[in-house]
């Protein structure tokens, strides 16, 4: 098992907390982590029909199985389990007793949130960053392998074909997981619709024309984001909102958290598809944004800390890292060559907050392997991301 970059995070929350919440999308690690890191945990998956059974039968003998807690996985399949716990973890609020996982963010949250709230503290683990990928001896060298392979740990852990390994991964996806959080009804029209928002990645998030190009209603659209969402397939990313008095895009920007399973999704098959494909830069720009949300959320912070800019007059940069006093703006450009053109639209955007309260960086992440500082930004291959 590798090391991953939460694991410091979840040690200090089990000092503290009675229960620790793992939520994240499925084959993310969650219970390789979790298992690693308590290793005297017992474990118990909810995921077993017997489990699930003993559980809807009889809820506190299940947890009377486990005096020192333990690990259970799974545990948006028994939301009411919340519930039981709450009396247990009131009798002996010892930290790091009790590890819950599971796969569905607002099915589990929703229940947490009523029953636990003040007793957990909640991470949710993605798939891996750029240096928990290089951290296996086989991994992507170039940035199309990068891209194309995305960055599920199960794919490198056993040295699987990431085409076949994400076929399965959607099917079960689609079949499984949808049925359990919403019901969706046609299953055939959620995969268009899975497949059409992969190619608005990194786009302004339009439900209308999304909607009419899938053949549903605007309100079936936005229920449907908040499924990818609430699955971790995909999120959000809202507009700047400090007061610049400009006059901003309202509309959110789509990414999806894994390049490999867009790629998929598009029909990319091979790396050298990426190449010359026209959604390249767009791909690219997700990995850079995705790979921000996950940095945040391995250190345990919030992810409210991170937007784009986009006014209504073209100015743009594609992610904004902002504190109450700093912001730094990241623009992310696939081009293999460094040049001044990639720091154009920073350059722009840097020059709407001279005379705000906020301190300004920059940088370009960009698709070569060359440094270059230019006084007022940085040009940042995308192997060193994390490094700056």
């Amino acid at each position: 098992m590798i090391r991953r970059d939460i694991t410091e995070s979840l040690k200090r929350a089990a000092e503290g907390f009675p229960v620790i919440t793992i939520t994240g999308p499925r084959q993310s690690g969650k219970t390789t982590l979790s298992r690693g890191l308590f290793e005297n945990h017992a474990f118990v998956s909810l995921e077993a029909p017997d489990h699930r059974a003993f559980v809807l039968e009889d809820p506190r003998g299940f947890l009377a199985q486990f005096p020192n807690g333990a690990i259970i996985g799974e545990v948006q399949r028994v939301p009411d389990l919340h519930s039981y716990l709450q009396g247990i973890v009131d009798d002996n609020r010892n930290p790091g007793r009790w590890i819950l996982t599971g796969s569905q963010n607002f099915l589990m949250l929703s229940s947490i949130s009523q029953s636990l709230a003040g007793r957990t503290a909640i991470f949710n683990l993605l798939p891996l960053t750029w240096p928990e990928v290089t951290s296996f001896s086989q991994h992507p060298q170039s940035l199309e392998e990068a891209l194309f392979t995305g960055s599920y740990p199960r794919i490198f852990d056993a040295g699987l074909n990431p085409v076949k390994w994400l076929r399965a991964y959607v099917s079960s996806y689609v079949d499984r997981d949808v049925r359990m959080i919403t019901n969706v009804g046609n299953l055939t029209t959620f995969q268009r619709f899975i497949q059409l928002c992969a190619g608005r990645t990194a786009q302004l998030l339009n439900l209308s024309s999304l909607a009419g190009d899938c053949g549903i209603s605007q309100p079936t659209a936005k229920a449907w984001i908040s499924v990818l969402e609430a699955s971790f397939i995909a999120f959000r990313l809202q507009n700047f909102s400090g007061n610049l008095r400009k006059r901003l895009v309202r509309m959110p920007k789509l990414h999806f958290y894994d390049s490999g399973l867009v790629c998929w999704l598009l029909g990319i098959r091979t790396p050298e598809q990426l190449r010359t494909h026209p959604l390249r830069g767009q791909i690219f720009e997700s990995w850079v944004v995705s790979e921000f949300v996950k940095r945040q959320t391995n250190l345990g912070e919030t992810t409210r800390s991170l937007s784009f800019y986009r006014d209504h007059n073209g100015a743009e940069v594609d992610l904004i890292v902002h504190t109450l006093s700093h912001v730094q703006l990241i623009d992310a450009k696939s081009t293999t060559t460094a040049s001044s053109s990639l720091l154009t639209g920073i350059r722009r955007v840097r020059r709407h907050f001279q005379g705000s309260n906020y301190e300004c960086s920059a940088m370009a992440v960009y698709g070569g392997d060359q440094s270059q500082s230019r006084g007022d930004a940085e040009i940042v291959p995308w192997r060193e991301l994390h490094t700056k």
